[in-house]
């Protein structure tokens, strides 16, 4: 089966979509797997008229209902400086009035193709819709490409988002404006809303969105590498062609770690909270999803973001990592499909929308400003080929604001062990010990095997197991409690953001620490709870130096009878490590001092 264009389509079959929804939307690196590629040029071949394209009978009556009730075009919108931007129509024609989404795409080589289901879904609910790729996004010759060079949401995005509501005034003359947008094309929805000269958006979906661009991309003084690494890749083309000579030199500046305040000025510029006033004061809805184990887009700027937001606002947190929640609601996913919960994150995105766009009276007023998914909560069965499903969805947490998620806390001081072995966590201080450790090479102990793998799987009740046994000591060090005790089966529930707090001496003048809270079980298994790297930089060699840091949030409940550990090391493979160009491993030492006692301080909930 061919398009016109002599294009090969695949049959879209059941086992195409279980694919999705079992194992999320991403293939390697930042590009949507084979099956959500196939899906989208299927339903776009048939959603175009195009014959004898083969859908599950669900999608090809979805499909039919919308041909029926609109016009579709693939057409181009002239945005700044008269840059053609590749976007998809839908427009019902009923001769009422009805609202428009705009979809700006995500940033992956296919440009808008991906989430043609989740513009038939719109349309079904009563939406024109207008997606497109944003500037310089897709592969050269693909319908869903745009020409010009990606500015990432830069002021030429926000141009590009006007012009587009430009186009979409003139074409649907619709009774009100909304943007709806995952990764990519969330900050620029935020954007867009936020400097739009007229004020025309009435309200914004941000799935798997970030909050400060700079933050998510470097804090702590440690650059999140691999992230940019992919951004870079998968744009569709290669950097030269792909950005401008200002954002090529921004981008090798990152990758080089220099020129680092230039970096934090371009990526704050990007951050819808350098903007959350002007939010504000247009009173724009804001509906805002992240994951915990989110490995693009920190959930802690995305928190600080919506904290300042005094608009009509939901935040939803969930087990998982970057697009994996709203992913298949997106690229497609029908009745009984794996598994309970699986609609819900797009779904309740939709009725926000329903709401504040069609004055739909669906309760989303009486919504709590927050609901967070508790980590691994879910409830699972064993499944052929050594996987598990979700039988019972992972349980959420309705909060009327982010500031009661945390209502206490405890300490837990870092001890010696002894001159030998691992350290504990303890309830008394420690002082006047010191542990040292090999830096410079990677170990068992790391936040995940790469961005958006580990994640994706725990969506799907799968986390990544640890054997902390295997850790090898000489390049890390362990600090654990005793299996703790509760009266309800959970020894503490963890609600909010850790801070360690340590002395660190180097034998040169820089060292990178990351931290990692692992949850322990009787049988020595481990999952990992939350993670933060921290590097310090001009450091007098052999001398101590206090640090603290903040950890990633996360909502997790430690059973009881299970272990806390804390492991700190010196690189993982997502960030930056300090001392990279020295061609010899270093020596890092940790150690507790009086006044400066070693601390892990615990957010309880």
């Amino acid at each position: 089966m061919t398009t016109a264009s002599g294009d090969p389509i695949a049959s879209i079959t059941d086992a195409t979509l279980i694919d999705i929804a079992t194992n999320g939307i991403w293939g390697p690196g930042l590009t949507p797997s084979e099956s959500v590629a196939d899906l989208a040029r299927a339903l776009l071949a048939a959603l175009r008229g195009e014959p004898d394209v083969e859908l599950p009978a669900e999608l090809a009556e979805l499909v039919a209902e919308v041909r029926q009730a609109s016009t579709v075009d693939v057409t181009a919108v002239t945005g700044f400086g008269d840059v053609r931007l590749s976007a998809l129509t839908i427009r019902l024609n009923d001769g009422a009035p009805h609202p428009v989404v705009i979809v700006p795409a995500g940033w992956n080589p296919y440009g808008w193709l991906p989430f043609l289901f989740a513009y038939l879904t719109l349309a079904r609910r009563g939406y024109h819709v207008l997606a497109y790729s944003p500037r310089g996004i897709g592969k050269p010759g693909w319908v869903s490409t745009s020409e010009g060079f990606i500015d990432v949401a830069g002021e030429n995005d926000w141009r590009d988002g006007s012009a587009v509501i430009d186009y979409a005034e003139e074409y649907f003359s619709p009774s009100r404006i909304g943007f709806l947008g995952l990764s990519y094309g969330s900050g620029i929805s935020q954007l867009v809303a936020a400097h739009d000269p007229q004020d025309r958006v009435s309200a914004v979906v941000a799935g798997s969105t970030w909050g400060n661009l700079a933050t998510s991309l470097y804090d702590n003084g440690t650059r999140h590498l691999e992230a940019v690494r992919l951004l870079i890749d998968f744009t569709g083309g290669p950097m030269e062609e792909k950005f401008d000579e200002e954002t090529q030199g921004i981008l090798k500046d990152f990758l080089a770690g220099r020129n680092m305040d230039a970096v934090v000025e371009w990526g704050t510029k990007r951050s819808p909270q350098t903007y959350v006033d002007r939010t504000n004061a247009r009173g724009i809805p804001t509906f805002i999803s992240n994951t915990w184990h989110e490995t693009l887009f920190p959930v802690g700027p995305v928190i600080e973001t919506f904290r300042r937001l005094t608009v009509p606002k939901r935040l939803n947190l969930w087990i998982g990592d970057h697009g994996a929640p709203e992913g298949p609601g997106l690229t497609g996913i029908v009745s009984g499909l794996p598994f309970p919960g699986l609609r819900v994150p797009m779904r309740e995105a939709y009725e926000w929308l329903d709401h504040h766009l069609l004055d739909a009276d669906n309760g989303v007023p009486d919504w709590t400003e927050v609901n967070a998914q508790s980590m691994f909560t879910y409830q699972t069965l064993p499944i052929p080929g050594g996987s598990n499903l979700i039988t019972v969805p992972a349980r959420r947490e309705p909060l009327a604001r982010w500031d009661d998620f945390t209502t206490g806390g405890e300490s837990w001081y870092l001890t010696g062990g002894n001159g030998s072995g691992d350290g504990t966590l303890s309830d008394k201080p420690a002082v006047g010990w010191s542990r040292d450790f090999e830096a410079g090479t990677l170990t068992e102990a790391v936040a995940g095997d790469g961005v958006m793998k580990n994640g994706q799987k725990e969506w799907f009740g799968n986390p990544r197991p640890y054997d902390p046994a295997a850790f090898d000591r000489s390049r890390l060090l362990v600090w654990t409690t005793d299996p703790l005790s509760g009266s309800t089966g959970v020894a503490r529930r963890i609600r909010g953001a850790a801070t360690l707090r340590l002395t660190v001496r180097s034998n040169v003048n820089a060292a990178t620490l990351v931290a990692y809270l692992f949850d322990i079980a009787p049988d020595g298994s481990a999952r990992i709870i939350t993670h933060e790297p921290y590097t310090v930089t001009d450091l007098t060699p052999d001398v101590n130096r206090s640090v603290s840091w903040r950890l990633q949030a996360t909502s997790y409940d430690l059973k009881a009878g299970h272990r806390l550990a804390l492991v700190v090391n010196s690189r993982d493979p997502l960030y930056s490590y300090a001392n990279m160009d020295l061609p010899v491993l270093t020596t890092t030492t940790i150690g507790s001092q009086t006044g400066q006692e070693a601390a892990l301080e615990l957010p309880l909930g």
